[in-house]
Order: structure tokens, then sequence, then C-alpha cells
């Protein structure tokens, strides 16, 4: 049994566990992070010492990182399925998961942390400007992108799609505004009609 363990409003969790949920693998989740604390325990430092979530547990495996365990799953359970075996398919499938994880990531938690988490009367609402300008010009690549495919992944659905729909998940339905980018609202319709993406991503953001 793998066992994960982070907290399941983290959206690098949620990219785990989707993925999980997409092959139809049997998993225990474990509660870290946030307000389960835990992240400081020595069992979990000597785990992931990098002291973050998520972290995956295979026997005496040991991995941390999201996207190295989305991609270790997919290759292991997914393989022609969220894995492509053609070497460019699959760099291009990489690119945007490195993509999400350097430069829409720290925008993504920025906002969660100074608008979504944070009450009204203590936000800086300059920096929640700031950030929301570099969202949008980070989204307008996105979905340029998807004018000419139909998934982030390339013709099917893939690795790409789920490390960007947590991402995605905060900044769409956060009371913010945003800029009308239709190719990202019709990939996230897709989205919203798979079972898993349903389960694990579409919670309530906290």
């Amino acid at each position: 049994m793998l066992t994960v363990w982070g907290r399941k409003n983290s959206s690098n969790v949620k990219k785990v566990l989707w993925c999980l949920k997409e092959l139809n693998v049997p998993y225990h989740q474990i509660d870290v992070g946030g307000k389960f604390s835990k992240l400081d325990d020595p069992q979990y430092l000597k785990m992931n010492p990098n002291g973050q979530i998520p972290c995956l547990q295979e026997g005496d495996f040991i991995l941390w990182e999201s996207n190295a365990i989305v991609r270790y799953l997919a290759a292991k359970f997914g393989e022609q399925v969220l894995y492509p075996q053609d070497l460019q398919e699959r760099a291009n499938a990489d690119k945007w998961m490195d993509w999400v994880g350097s430069h829409l990531f720290p925008c993504i938690r920025q906002l969660v942390l100074g608008f979504i988490r944070t009450p009204e009367a203590e936000r800086d609402q300059k920096q929640i400007e700031q950030t929301l300008t570099e969202i949008a010009k980070l989204m307008k690549i996105v979905d340029n992108t998807l004018a000419e495919q139909e998934f982030l992944s390339g013709d099917k659905f893939g690795i790409a799609d789920i490390a960007f729909g947590p991402m995605i998940y905060p900044w769409l339905n956060a009371p913010i505004q945003r800029p009308s980018l239709p190719n990202i609202e019709r990939w996230y319709q897709l989205m919203a009609a798979r079972p898993a993406f349903k389960e694990i991503v579409m919670i309530e953001l906290n």
C-alpha cells in the first residue's frame, strides 16, 4: 500500500492524490502540514528533510517533490496512459510540469496565503494586485498554448494537466478579478468533468 503524507487541501498534495485516483491505485493518506503541523517531527524529517509536503512512502522507498512523485506514479502505473513513451511528447509534458513549479506555483502560493487565508482587514492589497497581474501574464501563456492543443500535456490528458489543475483551481474560484481566457476555460471544463478532479481538487478553498 502506498502512503501519501500531506494535507488534502495542499495544491501539491492534490497533484499526487489526483494522479493516484486517475490510475485507480489504492493509497493511504496521512494529514500533515498546515493546521495538522507535524512537519518538524523527527519521524517526518527523516523521510523528508525539507519539512514539506507531499511525501510518498512505498515500503522502504521514500520520495518527495510533487512533480517527481507524479512522474514516478505515472511511469509505474500509467505507462501510455499518463506518461507517453515518445521522448518528445514526454519532454513537452515535463516542460510544463517544471514551468508550473518554477513560475506559476510561487504566485499561486502567494495568492492563497495573502488573499484566501488572510482576513480581509489584514491583506496587503498592493501585493495582491501585483500577484494577480503576474498570474494573469502566466495564464495567458497557457491560454495561447491551449489554443493549439486540447490538453496541456498535448493531444491527450497527462502529467502536465495534473500539475496545472490544482494550481489553477484557487485562481478560478477565489472572488477576484480575472481576465477572460477562453482556452483555459474550455480546458477547465474538461477537467471538471473528470470524477477524480471533482473529488480531489474541487474542494473548499481554505
